[in-house]
């Protein structure tokens, strides 16, 4: 048997807890702010989601079968891919801590981008094979240069809004 729309079932409020200091008013879940997961959020998501996967294949095989030839590459892809996974899983899943993992993930993998982009500039002898982040992910049509500030902007733009005290 479902509910009449705005009961207890509603999709747009839940129950405070009975210890709450409105035992039994309603609490607005999403405060007019779209989730890390909703909207456009769905396409970041995805898109990291590929990223993980392709970049923990990659450089699970590197290392696997030849970890010698760049061991410097072949670890930051592998960096990366964590990097990735981190990002997808936090970004998809929201909430307090998840936020926290996403920003901080999307930081390291901004840091990381620019900072291997340039060192394989400048030193392309120390990158004898391309990681995900060489010369700014060009050999991925520089998306991972792009995705890391697409990712801090969503995060952003979805940050919760600071519920405001109102006096009597």
């Amino acid at each position: 048997m479902t509910e009449p729309i705005g009961t207890h079932g509603s999709r747009d409020s839940a129950p405070a807890p009975a210890d709450g200091p409105a035992a039994g008013a309603s609490v607005p879940t999403g405060h007019g702010v779209p989730s890390t997961s909703s909207g456009p959020g769905r396409v970041l998501v995805a898109v990291y989601g590929v990223f993980a996967l392709a970049a923990t294949a990659r450089a699970g095989f590197q290392i696997a079968t030849k970890l010698s030839e760049a061991p410097l590459a072949y670890l930051l892809s592998a960096l990366s891919a964590v990097v990735y996974v981190a990002a997808t899983f936090a970004l998809a899943r929201g909430g307090r801590l998840a936020r926290r993992v996403a920003w901080t993930a999307c930081s390291v993998e901004l840091v990381g981008v620019l900072a291997v982009g340039t060192l394989s500039v400048l030193s392309p002898q120390d990158f004898p094979q391309a990681t995900v982040w060489s010369v700014f992910g060009q050999g991925y049509g520089y998306v991972p240069l792009v995705l890391p500030v697409l990712g801090l902007l969503w995060l952003r733009r979805t940050r919760p809004v600071p519920e405001q005290v109102t006096s009597p």
